[in-house]
């Protein structure tokens, strides 16, 4: 029986089987959210679906993946963690001709269009053709994904345009919630503020639309991870993951629209995902460092160390150090040389639990991060230097006695070991951001955390832009 329920699944071979893997029975699971308006054997939707859908006349998107979401959950049933990746993210890209760099949700695309041409010139067309394409597509989205965060990917699901329709189809509806209420032509939606439950076609106007919203993008982001959160909470409370019977139907709607790693068992992670449905998941979405155009095209610039220590965080691969035993008495100057307003007092902040006090903060000109301390200082100079990310320290007799002076040079990020005051300081969040010297002039900043919104409680029903 319980093979029966899951024969029919659509699986691929696209994870590489001697790639890294996570450690004990923690899993890293990537959801695909794949822009295409054809079938699995590359026929475009029927009109009366795409109808349903407002995507068009079946020639808009490609192969774009606008929804990227990489899911840890720790194999010790603790609380997991999922981190949405900003499609526009501009990162390097192995293999593909002419293209070092594109943005992440392109990497499927280029892989499928540049395989094709090849298959198709080997003789293979249609569907075949198409299946293959796809696989190289996968293959270079996980590969992009994983050299980009440098985490382990243990399985992913792919689901395509019409899934998110004929899962909330299937759920009899969704329930989320609106901070403000929306209209936009482009996408369909036209809803009030508020809870309220959405049908298919309004669910995918839910999750694709970007015009109109305060922050674009971002706002969409969370409109994906609260609809994934609400259609969660549903399925629970609905008592699909205990019900033989229902669970068969959302595989059989699974069927028409998703693609899993091969080997995956899900029916035990249905039984597992029963945990993640009951406040046991949080969603947060990893930082950019600011925009630029590259051939035309609006791209996020990105701080690869930035996003890593904000994966590392999230998923709980970073410990803070302990706290010191002898506390720290010194007086810390700041200068700030690096142009982001506030981190000094971030600084400080950072390092008043090990008993520093706050002295003189002002900016300076230039120069590159370092410690200087005057007499009777010298220990809590390496104290600070240490927690600052191992910044270098010299004796400084301008300095006086019982000060440290830190200079905050170009580039500066506060160490994610430093908690809320540092990179692992809510992803987007001014702390969190790269320094304003890596920014081509003219370049606007990143929007600020509060701008972006919380991180979103994947435990029941959240509001959002």
């Amino acid at each position: 029986m319980l093979t029966q329920l899951t024969s029919g699944l659509s699986t691929s071979d696209a994870l590489d089987s001697t790639g890294p893997k996570s450690t004990g029975k923690d899993q890293n699971i990537l959801l695909i959210g794949l822009d295409s308006r054809k079938d699995q054997d590359g026929n475009q939707l029927p009109p009366e679906i795409l109808d349903q859908l407002h995507a068009g006349d079946g020639t808009e998107g490609g192969y774009n993946t606008n929804t990227l979401i990489l899911m840890h959950i720790p194999g010790d049933g603790g609380k997991a963690a999922a981190v949405s990746i900003p499609r526009d993210d501009y990162v390097p890209v192995q293999g593909i001709p002419g293209y070092p760099n594109a943005k992440i949700k392109e990497a499927y695309g280029l892989a499928k269009f540049y395989a094709e041409r090849d298959l198709a010139k080997q003789g293979i067309t249609g569907a075949e053709l198409e299946h293959k394409g796809r696989e190289a597509g996968r293959k270079k989205t996980l590969e992009t994904v994983r050299n980009f965060l440098d985490v382990p990917i243990d399985r992913f699901a792919e689901i395509n345009l019409a899934g998110f329709y004929d899962l909330a189809t299937a759920l009899g509806g969704v329930e989320v919630c609106l901070n403000h209420a929306v209209k936009d032509r482009y996408s369909g939606a036209d809803f009030p503020a508020g809870r309220q439950t959405l049908n298919g076609s309004q669910a995918l106007a839910f999750v694709r639309q970007r015009h109109g919203l305060d922050n674009g993008d971002l706002d969409r982001t969370h409109r994906q991870q609260a609809f994934i959160a609400s259609a969660a909470h549903k399925l629970r409370s609905a008592g699909t993951f205990t019900d033989l019977g229902k669970l068969q139907d959302l595989v059989d709607t699974a069927k028409k629209d998703v693609v899993i790693s091969a080997g995956w068992d899900v029916l035990s992670f249905a039984q597992q995902a029963q945990s993640l449905t009951g406040g046991n998941l949080v969603f947060t979405t990893l930082p950019i460092a600011g925009f630029q155009k590259v051939n035309g095209q609006d791209v996020n610039k990105v701080d690869v160390e930035q996003v890593r220590t904000a994966v590392r965080t999230a998923f709980g691969m970073v410990t803070p150090p302990t706290t010191p035993q002898v506390y720290a008495s010194a007086t810390i100057d700041v200068r700030n040389a690096t142009g982001q307003r506030g981190l000094p007092a971030a600084v400080t902040q950072a390092l008043s639990p090990y008993g520093f006090r706050a002295g003189a903060m002002e900016s300076a000109a230039s120069g590159k991060s370092s410690i200087a301390y005057g007499p009777g200082a010298k220990t809590d100079a390496a104290t600070a230097a240490t927690l600052l990310g191992g910044l270098p320290v010299v004796a400084d007799s301008r300095v006086p006695g019982g000060h440290v002076r830190i200079l905050l040079g170009a580039g500066y990020v506060l160490p994610a070991a430093l908690g809320p005051h540092g990179a692992d300081a809510p992803p987007g969040s001014r702390s969190a951001t790269a320094s304003s010297e890596s920014r081509s002039t003219g370049d606007p900043e990143p929007p600020a955390y509060g701008s972006q919104g919380a991180a979103v409680d994947g435990g029941g029903i959240p509001c959002v832009n």
